[in-house]
């Protein structure tokens, strides 16, 4: 088949923009040749390959820019849209989504999945910034522990700054939690909203003491 090639412009606002989408053209697996022109706040793509190849990377090179751009810059109710592989991969950790909501509900973000879309008030880097956080508590207690604990344990422990293991004793300590022998981990005795509930309650009583 015939070879073709088509040079596209992106426009870019910042360095930063720019980082952040070449990084994701690097990630792309393509038939067709794609060679990258950088110029101040535009970019030049040249895309070599058959007609199909080469419409088949404009789409997607202009799909990846529409991503960058919605991680990057607030729409205009102050929301930014990433996709949570995206967000994983960056991160270098993942965990389940319902623990990251949770997170961000504790933190005053707001947050909401849309068809494996995560659209919230929190900036992209410091969203990276707290599933890495996430990642690394998870690391910490997930031989020990049931899923649904975790879903209590994980955002209490990052969004209030406690050692997760610290957070499990107090869930044991209010008979919230328990020891399974035969299983080898701590399990919720209770449903994990009323669990998580009633160890808000217990730990903002500690602060009042305080």
């Amino acid at each position: 088949m015939a070879r073709a090639k088509k040079v596209i412009t992106i426009h870019v606002r910042d360095d930063r923009e720019k980082e952040e989408f070449l990084k994701e053209i690097q990630r792309l697996n393509l038939p067709a040749f794609i060679y990258v022109h950088g110029k101040l706040n535009d970019l030049k793509i040249n895309v070599q390959g058959t007609k199909d190849e080469i419409r088949e990377a404009v789409r997607k090179i202009r799909e990846i820019h529409t991503r960058v751009r919605a991680k990057l810059y607030p729409d205009r109710r102050g929301f930014y849209r990433y996709n949570v592989d995206d967000l994983f991969r960056e991160a270098g950790a993942s965990v389940s989504t319902p623990i990251l909501l949770k997170t961000l509900e504790m933190l005053n973000e707001t947050a909401e999945l849309r068809e494996g879309e995560l659209v919230t008030s929190m900036p992209w880097e410091e969203i990276v910034g707290l599933v890495e956080r996430l990642g690394e508590a998870l690391g910490e207690i997930s031989l020990q522990t049931t899923r649904q604990i975790r879903e209590v344990v994980l955002p209490v422990s990052v969004a209030l700054r406690i050692p997760p293991e610290e957070v499990i004793e107090q869930l044991v300590n209010l008979g919230l939690a328990e020891w399974k022998e035969d299983k080898f981990k701590y399990e919720l005795i209770k449903n994990k909203e009323q669990a998580l509930e009633e160890l808000l309650k217990a730990l903002e009583g500690e602060e009042n003491e305080d």
